[in-house]
């Protein structure tokens, strides 16, 4: 058995709502215009997108986290999008249903901005 990795998301209402009628297990489909998903490594990080752009964007931010194995997220290297901490996944959006059938437990909303 392999480990698990805690990963992070700052995501707007829409897209909550769609992991809540999941069961909390699985991350939406990317629309058309986002060929990439972006899970991030701290969660200051997501808080800083939650909190300074989700927000003014939708009204609300979240940030959520969640564990995926380990060994599965090995396929992907870790980015730097700018300073130390702002570390990211990045995963394409044909890949996430596999992505999601990797995530351990439930997804979690562990920060709430409005």
């Amino acid at each position: 058995m392999t480990g698990t990795t805690i990963l992070y998301r700052p995501t707007g209402p829409d897209e909550l709502a769609l992991v809540e009628a999941s069961g909390w297990t699985a991350w939406p489909p990317r629309l058309p215009e986002q060929p990439i998903f972006y899970p991030v490594l701290n969660e200051e990080y997501a808080v800083r997108i939650a909190r300074d752009w989700n927000v003014p964007a939708s009204g609300s931010g979240y940030v959520t986290r969640f564990a995926v194995d380990s060994a599965f997220l090995a396929r992907y290297p870790v980015r730097q999008a700018g300073g130390e901490t702002i570390l990211e996944l990045w995963v394409p959006a044909e890949e996430l249903d596999e992505f999601n059938a990797h995530i351990v437990g439930r997804i979690e909303v562990v920060r709430v901005f409005q």
